[in-house]
């Protein structure tokens, strides 16, 4: 067991968030020294012996947040968003980084000309499920944030489906009418012919640094927090 002693971090393992993560390290002068063989995925930080590194997925890196197994870790906060129940009572967000920005969006068919807000597709939906009594099917890997959304519109008649692949196509494979997706540059929704809503902006992600607040902190920990936050911001 890891000595409660050092502050335990974990960096993103691969993708486009390590990459940027390790491009600002290095533009911060900030090494990390990897700690036995590659499957370990632990490191140091040089010439910091009060840190530990560990490297996940972005998902897992959002549970041990809420298990409160690490003191700090780098994620999107779409993700901790739609992971963690209550998100507010268990992390905070303790830096915003200039990567990993992407916007969780509605988007529907192009050819779907007449609907161009949430209005409209709760009108439409309702009108599918009058027609066919099928409700209307979004395809997506937020279905937390979705259902928040949708009720919040005011929009009730509809189903998510899970995706575990390429949401994009949804629409074009019959698995879904519309979506609910992460986009940067909005292309690959041009590609599926998808539009995002006028107002279907559900949430302007990006990367941080967040804080557990399920862990056990001490003072000694708290300034070793401070420092290596300061040293990255």
């Amino acid at each position: 067991m890891v000595s409660e002693t050092k502050l335990k971090i974990a960096f993103p393992s691969k993708g486009r968030l390590r990459k940027d993560l390790e491009k600002l390290l290095r533009f911060k002068k900030i090494e990390f020294v990897e700690e036995g063989n590659e499957r370990n995925y632990i490191a140091k930080l040089a010439n910091q012996n009060d840190i530990l590194i560990y490297f996940m997925g972005a998902k897992e890196i959002v549970t041990q947040l809420d298990e409160g197994n690490i003191h700090l870790g780098i994620t999107g906060d779409d993700l901790v968003q739609e992971k963690i129940l209550d998100s507010e009572e268990k992390v905070t967000s303790e830096l915003t980084l200039d990567f990993g920005k992407a916007d969780l969006v509605v988007a529907v068919p192009k050819i779907w000309l007449d609907v161009t807000t949430m209005a409209d597709l709760d009108e439409i939906s309702h009108v599918k499920r009058m027609n066919t009594s099928k409700r209307l099917k979004v395809a997506t890997k937020y279905i937390n944030l979705t259902n928040q959304f949708f009720s919040k519109c005011g929009v009730t008649d509809y189903r998510t489906v899970g995706s575990s692949g390429s949401t994009e196509s949804a629409p074009f494979n019959g698995i879904a009418d519309i979506i609910v997706d992460i986009t940067s540059t909005g292309e690959t929704l041009k590609a599926n012919n998808l539009r995002i809503l006028d107002d279907g902006l559900i949430l302007k992600s990006s990367a941080n640094i967040f804080k557990s607040k399920t862990i056990e902190w001490t003072n000694d920990l708290e300034i070793v927090s401070n420092q290596f936050l300061k040293s990255i911001s």
